[in-house]
């Protein structure tokens, strides 16, 4: 039963509990918080706008990881260090743009919906990617690539059962870090018209439903949590595996 004492589990558990009871948590509302006894979000049903917030979040992330992994070993390759200034550049000005300035470029050109904002998180998430991929690179022995080198594998095996195989705990805390973000950043996506567990907080702001801002508010941060002790488990897998 060591199991049970997971403290992961019971936050997943929590979490699927707050789903469940959040539209019936007027009651609750009006008992301790009397000033926030107000109308309670039920447009949309919190599993539904999990899963689309997770959809945006998931997009968006997976997007990220080719192309930030991709561009970390691209330039650490002989034929593409030179071009690695442009690209870290390139990178850290995608995210020096708010989020926000880019849905308002986004829209005209792609419309409203959930694209916009998966352009946004892909734009705001490559950063820390990016530099994960290439300390971990960077990190990676001399020796070890002589070695590997030295017992005759091709570039192709050195890049994946040694250089990416000794980065990837570098490379997976440069993605928890991108994601983490991103399931914040997620919640403004429905200032364009997609559903996201920001809905609840954007209509609670414009119409001054305090309680509205909480259910929203409450679910990211414990779906942010729920992530991030997740990749803890993933990044210390790899780091087992990479000794």
């Amino acid at each position: 039963m060591r199991w049970l004492k997971d403290p992961l589990l019971w936050l997943v558990v929590l979490y699927l509990a707050l789903l469940s009871a959040m539209p019936y948590s007027g009651p609750l509302f009006a008992h301790w918080f009397p000033e926030l006894a107000r109308p309670l979000y039920q447009q949309d049903s919190f599993w539904q706008l999990t899963l689309a917030h997770l959809f945006l979040v998931v997009t968006a992330s997976v997007l990220a990881v080719v192309i930030g992994v991709g561009s970390g070993v691209l330039v650490t390759r002989r034929h593409g260090r030179a071009f690695r200034p442009v690209i870290e550049t390139l990178v850290a000005a995608g995210q020096t743009v708010p989020p926000v300035a880019v849905l308002a470029i986004a829209v005209p050109v792609m419309g409203f919906g959930a694209w916009p904002a998966v352009i946004a998180l892909l734009l705001y998430g490559l950063l820390p990617i990016l530099q994960g991929t290439l300390a971990g690179i960077d990190s990676v022995p001399a020796s070890s690539r002589e070695i590997a080198q030295g017992v005759g594998m091709s570039a192709w095996q050195r890049l994946w059962q040694v250089e990416l195989a000794l980065a990837a705990p570098v490379i997976i805390a440069g993605v928890r870090t991108s994601v983490i973000i991103n399931i914040g950043t997620a919640a403004i996506a429905s200032t364009v018209g997609a559903k996201s567990l920001g809905s609840p907080v954007i209509i609670g702001l414009s119409g001054f439903n305090t309680a509205y801002v909480i259910q929203g508010a409450l679910l990211v941060a414990l779906l942010a949590i729920v992530s991030d002790r997740l990749f803890e488990r993933l990044q210390r897998w790899f780091s087992v595996r990479a000794q």
